[in-house]
């Protein structure tokens, strides 16, 4: 069992137990995500696989789960991973660190059996996600798959805008995940990354913001260094609601730079935010070699 406490409010995450739990997991895919049954993972499916090796942890309050984390054994470039498939939490409860301790517990677990490895799959544009998997737990990534599960869901979040993934490796025992983890290694950018050009926008910049819509720079000149960055909006979610043209025009853009950067060689190894008052957010690339 692993446990935390915030504002005198005590969670626990720990192995679901009883068919019930399991069925409750399946509520908690349409509510997280407003699935029709057609795309939630069944209660079935789910009690197989952690019979098999998998990783089935639910946190919750008392009685009451709020969240769950699913993941089944993988076998990745000839070794043994987990494939962490979902994570979802009550929208409620998306204050209490529930996503970041359900991880926590999952690595915990995975070292127990001897398995140094998670991966998963999310959306590069969300930021909440991404400050959460680059900026707390030290994940990398040199995979992007268009429209990882179609074009679209029965998602209402997938609709008109692709299922675009970063496919990201959190390796449960490098020092940088370890510093990550225990908030010794903060997101420091490199020494001049953000001095700016004509218009405001970083030299080393792929993509940058103008108010609500991307722009596009030459690749050329970014890719020829060593680092380079990707920005995305701090809302994409918002901007969907309010002008999805602008929204389509994020995916399509920093759909271009993520693959020709890691076509050139980068990876992406941090996500960081510039700024105070109006912060704009960055993902960090590294060439690899």
């Amino acid at each position: 069992m692993f446990e935390w406490t915030i504002n005198r409010r005590r969670f626990v995450v720990r192995n679901l137990e009883t068919i019930a739990e399991f069925h409750e997991v399946e509520d908690i895919q349409r509510e997280a995500w407003l699935f029709s049954d057609l795309d939630v993972v069944p209660a079935a499916t789910m009690i197989a696989t952690g019979h098999a090796g998998g990783q089935l942890l639910g946190a919750f309050e008392g009685s009451k789960m709020i969240g769950f984390v699913y993941g089944f054994p993988a076998h990745e470039n000839g070794r043994v991973s987990i494939h962490s498939h979902m994570l979802a939490v009550r929208p409620e409860y998306r204050n209490f660190q529930a996503g970041y301790q359900l991880k926590l517990a999952q690595r915990k677990d995975a070292l127990a059996r001897g398995i140094d490895e998670i991966t998963w799959t999310y959306d590069p544009l969300q930021t909440l996600n991404a400050h959460l998997n680059f900026g707390k737990l030290g994940v990398v990534s040199s995979k992007y798959f268009v429209n990882f599960y179609g074009e679209e869901t029965s998602s209402p979040l997938h609709r008109g805008f692709g299922t675009d993934r970063l496919w990201v490796s959190w390796l449960l025992n490098s020092d940088h995940v370890k510093r990550r983890i225990s908030n010794e290694e903060q997101t420091i950018p490199p020494e001049g990354l953000f001095s700016d050009s004509k218009g405001g926008a970083p030299e080393s910049a792929l993509v940058y913001r103008e108010g609500d819509l991307p722009r596009v720079r030459d690749f050329a000149g970014p890719l020829a260094g060593r680092i380079c960055i990707i920005e995305i909006p701090a809302g994409i979610n918002e901007i969907k609601e309010r002008d999805p043209a602008a929204a389509l025009s994020w995916r399509e853009a920093t759909r271009a730079a993520f693959q020709t950067a890691l076509a050139s060689g980068f990876i992406v190894e941090d996500f960081i935010r510039a700024g105070d008052n109006s912060p704009r957010w960055f993902y960090l690339l590294k060439r690899e070699h």
